[in-house]
């Protein structure tokens, strides 16, 4: 992978693009299989990993490179999900998005360019076929209206009591079922798989095979 990076960043210098050029970089959801046991930061282990609704399974790296444009060597703590990239690009390409289509996602344009440094989203949301949960800095709430405090990931994530009374627990649950409510994802299409939302297909796939 680091090779065909080099590949197209040497391209780009050759046809004196790079300068022009803003390059993202990031991963799929999650690390998988026998990976997940290994990875870690700064030696401790992630909660979770591919295929589970953990931290480990949605919190994927996210690397930017411009040259004179974007800070080097800057860490944002700010939240940003895949939705994010369409307004994003379409803002620095000076593209107007429709007003005639719901776009979920906030461009985070100026952190790229440097140019501010507040968070452009209160929160994300992430879905894997029939499990669902919506997070912000600090803490989850999945569809089941599991509350789960978010503040020592993604290392842990602690289940929060159903009847606590701790006022910032109370806040946040009202402050994050009032956003699920909004997405109404159970009023979408649900998979009809094998729950992991991978294999929607399968047994109709397999089906077809055995026609053949």
């Amino acid at each position: 992978m680091d090779k065909i990076v080099g590949k197209l960043v040497a391209e780009l210098e050759r046809l004196k693009l790079r300068n022009k050029t803003l390059i993202i970089f990031v991963g799929d959801n999650g690390t998988a299989g026998g990976a997940a046991a290994r990875s870690s930061i700064g030696g401790r282990r992630l909660s979770g990993a591919k295929g589970s609704m953990l931290e480990g399974g949605a919190l994927v790296p996210l690397i930017a490179n411009w040259p004179g444009k974007t800070p080097s060597g800057k860490v944002t703590p700010h939240l940003v999900d895949s939705t994010d990239f369409h307004p994003t690009f379409a803002e620095l390409a000076g593209v107007k998005l429709p007003t005639s289509n719901v776009i979920d996602g906030r461009s985070f344009a100026p952190q790229l360019r440097g140019t501010s440094n507040q968070p452009t989203r209160e929160w994300i949301f992430i879905q894997l076929a029939r499990q669902w949960y919506v997070r912000d800095a600090k803490w989850k709430l999945d569809q089941a209206g599991a509350l789960y405090d978010m503040s020592k990931a993604p290392f842990e994530e602690p289940l929060v009591a159903t009847e606590s009374k701790d006022p910032a627990a109370v806040a946040a649950r009202q402050r994050l079922q009032a956003a699920l409510t909004k997405l109404n994802p159970a009023g979408g299409i649900l998979d009809e798989g094998d729950g992991t939302g991978r294999h929607a297909n399968r047994d109709e796939n397999k089906k077809k095979k055995k026609k053949k």
